[in-house]
């Protein structure tokens, strides 16, 4: 019998911040390919032409104010502020768990600390556009993606390795 992998428990750490019990939901970046529709002449139909990545954005939910992130607002770098979300999925199945890690590097676009109300928690919405993404499953790296050194590592290929010897790359 097949079961789904369930999220049992998550933490999410800031640089070295250790957000236990601080965070209230967190949303991973949304992975999509740009594309554009190309129906040129002695084609049946059209076919969507692979234009790259589009924007990489994350986004969580605190309760209370989180000092660090606030500091963190306005970083003049696009890859200032490091985020780390772990998550713990289980396998109900077997009992095994499975660790999730999703590291992303950028800066604060938004903070929004919502609703003042006495004797409630409180929620902030913080924003945050990601120059770099990774995502590891049990330690093995499944995506890698570096948008200023223009990798894009899937499942061990790096799928830009060729494109960047094609110009000529920098990149080592």
């Amino acid at each position: 019998m097949s079961l789904p992998q369930v999220l049992k428990n998550y933490n999410v750490f800031q640089d070295s911040d250790n957000w236990a019990g601080l965070i209230s939901s967190f949303t991973r970046p949304k992975l999509t390919r740009k594309t554009e529709d190309v129906n040129n002449g002695g084609m049946a139909g059209p076919v969507e032409i692979d234009m790259g990545q589009d924007k990489v954005e994350c986004s969580f939910s605190g309760n209370g104010f989180l000092i660090s992130a606030l500091r963190a607002y306005a970083a003049t770098t696009v890859d200032a502020v490091g985020l780390r979300f772990v998550g713990a999925y289980q396998n109900d199945a077997t009992g095994a768990y499975a660790s999730v890690e999703v590291y992303v590097r950028g800066r604060y676009k938004e903070i929004d600390p919502g609703d003042a109300k006495t004797q409630t928690v409180g929620e902030f919405k913080y924003i945050m556009p990601c120059a770099y993404y990774r995502e590891t499953i049990n330690g093995k790296v499944m995506i890698e993606y570096d948008a200023l050194n223009n990798i894009l590592i899937v499942d061990g290929i790096d799928v830009l390795a060729a494109q960047r010897a094609a110009m000529g790359s920098w990149i080592v």
